[in-house]
């Protein structure tokens, strides 16, 4: 079983355009933990009926904060750890070494992560590994492998810290 983080992870996606990709990540956060940030411009309303179908009845157990730009995110947030997830990028998101509270950032479906953003050394620029020339993961896919890899380390981490020493 998951157990709950006292510092949770944090899901951004900045622009997410498609309800029910962000609906799923919304449940995804709600059986997590995971704190879900959203970065406007949004490609639908809050209000969407898609997007809270997808999220079924977990709303009220998602931990939810809505920024009108990133600039106004990081500023939020100015210390946090960020890894910028990209299929562009050239680390293996297994490569990274996630902790307690990070922030996991997706980009939209349409354009990914601006290059401003990936750029602009607001974090490290992590990839999921795929088969040569394909574009793209689904974005509630993407944010799913992301968050259970960073939650597998951090509760990792956790045990081990917690593990009598050998002899």
């Amino acid at each position: 079983m998951l157990e709950p983080l006292a510092s949770p992870l944090h899901l951004v996606l900045v622009s997410p355009q498609i309800p029910p990709n962000t609906g799923n990540v919304a449940r995804l956060c709600a059986v997590t933990g995971c704190r879900l940030i959203l970065v406007e411009p949004l490609g639908f309303s809050i209000d969407d009926r898609n997007l809270k179908r997808a999220g079924l009845d977990y709303w009220d157990k998602v931990f939810l904060k809505l920024y009108p730009t990133y600039d106004a995110y990081v500023a939020e947030y100015p210390a946090a750890r960020r890894w910028l997830f990209s299929a562009r990028a050239e680390t293996s998101l297994y490569a990274a070494r996630f902790e307690p509270g990070d922030h996991l950032v997706f980009g939209s479906e349409v354009t990914g992560l601006l290059p401003e953003v990936m750029e602009g050394g607001t974090g490290t620029p992590v990839t999921i590994p795929m088969l040569p020339e394909r574009r793209s993961l689904n974005l509630s896919t993407s944010v799913g492998i992301g968050a259970y890899e960073a939650l597998r380390q951090v509760q990792l981490g956790a045990a081990a810290r917690q593990a009598p020493p050998s002899n």
